[in-house]
């Protein structure tokens, strides 16, 4: 069995960099450009060529270019049977199907990029024509990037690309906020970076080992009429909470506007 990526970028090279790691895969990446490939071939010691070979009903393709790109990508090429894994945002099993001439032996993946860092978490979602064999696959090779959750309608694909798929992008958008308000209260750059990454850091995993609800934690060290209090207050006032809640829902409204875009 070879596992072939179709397209060699970010996401794809995470995903190759973790099975690499593992050293039990045999992995083929198809890429258009070549020093793309060499690089590949390089860095993780994976075959490499410009366009896919033949695939064998044992092999697995994983599908790694960009949504828009995807059906002139997969122009001739066939599946043969093999398990198909889509890594794209927005193209629904339907859509993909049809790209790969009726195929239905297909799981959708939505990843996130602290991936690269064995960190990730990945949205799952196996078509009908997939088994509980092409579930395992599928899991095995994504839990070399980090955790996986698998979801038993594919409309919650949407959803979990407002979440975790999008959200390491809203984590660094908070990071960025608050080392400038470091910088506003008088710490140089380096200093206010440091000091932000240790205090998300440090939150997280006090939040990882105490297992307590996350509302529970920022009480107990919200004193009322403290300076924690006037920050929360504050941040409540201009509905950050609300915000965050209406950045998540447009971002799923998004991927059903593309989805919908790429069905028809």
């Amino acid at each position: 069995m070879t596992v072939y990526f179709l397209g060699g970028g970010n996401m794809a090279a995470a995903i190759v960099a973790g099975m690499a790691a593992e050293g039990d895969w045999q992995i083929h990446v198809a890429n258009r450009g070549a020093e793309k490939r060499a690089q590949l071939a390089q860095q993780f010691g994976v075959a490499v060529s410009e366009k896919l070979p033949p695939l064998g009903a044992d092999d697995i393709l994983v599908l790694a270019v960009k949504p828009q790109d995807m059906q002139a990508a997969l122009a001739g090429v066939q599946a043969n049977g093999a398990l198909v894994l889509s890594v794209a945002a927005g193209l629904s099993v339907a859509t993909l199907s049809r790209y790969l001439g009726g195929t239905r032996r297909i799981i959708r993946i939505m990843p996130n990029t602290p991936g690269r860092i064995g960190l990730g978490v990945a949205g799952m979602f196996a078509a009908d024509g997939a088994n509980e064999a092409d579930r395992q696959a599928a899991d095995a090779i994504m839990r070399t990037n980090g955790s996986t959750v698998w979801l038993g309608d594919e409309a919650q694909m949407h959803a979990i690309t407002g979440i975790s798929g999008s959200g390491p992008a809203y984590v660094f958008y908070l990071l960025n906020a608050l080392k400038e308000a470091a910088q506003a209260q008088g710490f140089d750059e380096a200093t206010a970076r440091s000091l932000s990454l240790a205090t998300f850091k440090g939150a997280v995993e006090l939040a990882a080992q105490s297992g307590e609800d996350f509302a529970l934690l920022q009480q107990n060290v919200t004193s009322k009429g403290g300076t924690t209090h006037e920050a929360i207050e504050t941040f409540k006032t201009h509905g950050v909470a609300e915000a965050i809640g209406a950045g998540v829902a447009a971002c799923v409204a998004r991927s059903q506007q593309m989805a919908q875009q790429f069905d028809t």
